[in-house]
């Protein structure tokens, strides 16, 4: 593969990179916050292959001017390295789905001990908006105080556990989809039927005691009172971090 085929793969990975990140599109790989690293990246790759096209190109101009070139201009290089184009014309043309049911039930929820035991009011609002880490985490290793009896709403996907009961999922992630852990929290109460796997809900409740230990890796999934559930369209952002 000579230099200008090497400028051509670069040019298509910087405008597939930019392409990501100046959609939704990213949220699938990384988290929000590497947006403007993804921009700048993918920028810096396009003008690296625009510039190594102009130098090559001017350079084989001048070449033919004086005279000097062979006619030949075969390359030794394996046509197989053209194969390097697959990956990029993927993430152009294929949008992939962000992690689900099927991940989330193959992986143990994940929850962390926090630095500290000490959890800050829940804000204003009923009910309270927050996140399903919030909120496992609020009821595992605070045992509900800082919830006491507030109605919260949290939102996720439907993931099946081990006897078919249901558990509100939302994956984390520290850095990128590689890394993407499940959190899960089981519904008791008001549960509608019908709950099938990656199907998304939003559901406001209140915190109960009921807990399960999760088969996968002995961790604790906390429960959910359900006063009540509605179905929702997947959001932009699936993860949390």
């Amino acid at each position: 593969m000579n230099r200008q085929a090497q400028a051509v793969v670069l040019l298509l990975v910087g405008g597939a990179v930019l392409r990501a990140s100046l959609t939704d599109l990213y949220l699938r790989y990384v988290k929000h916050g590497l947006r403007p690293l993804l921009i700048v990246t993918g920028s810096l790759l396009v003008v690296m292959a625009v510039m190594t096209l102009w130098y090559e190109l001017r350079g084989r101009a001048a070449t033919h001017d004086h005279g000097s070139d062979d006619g030949h201009g075969h390359s030794a290089e394996p046509r197989v390295a053209w194969l390097l184009i697959l990956p990029v014309f993927a993430l152009l043309l294929v949008a992939p789905p962000a992690l689900g049911a099927y991940a989330a039930s193959h992986a143990g929820t994940a929850l962390a001990q926090p630095a500290s035991e000490d959890f800050p009011p829940l804000p204003a609002g009923d009910p309270v908006k927050i996140s399903m880490l919030d909120y496992a985490s609020r009821a595992v290793f605070d045992q509900g105080k800082s919830i006491g009896t507030r109605r919260v709403e949290v939102s996720g996907f439907i993931v099946k556990g081990p006897d078919g009961q249901p558990y509100l999922t939302r994956m984390i992630l520290t850095c990128c989809a590689a890394d993407a852990r499940p959190i899960k929290v089981g519904l008791t109460g008001q549960v509608p039927t019908g709950l099938d796997p990656d199907t998304w809900w939003k559901v406001v409740g209140k915190y109960t005691t009921k807990a399960d230990k999760d088969k996968v890796n002995g961790e604790s999934i906390p429960y959910i009172d359900v006063l009540d559930a509605q179905p929702m369209q997947a959001p932009a952002d699936q993860y949390e971090t």
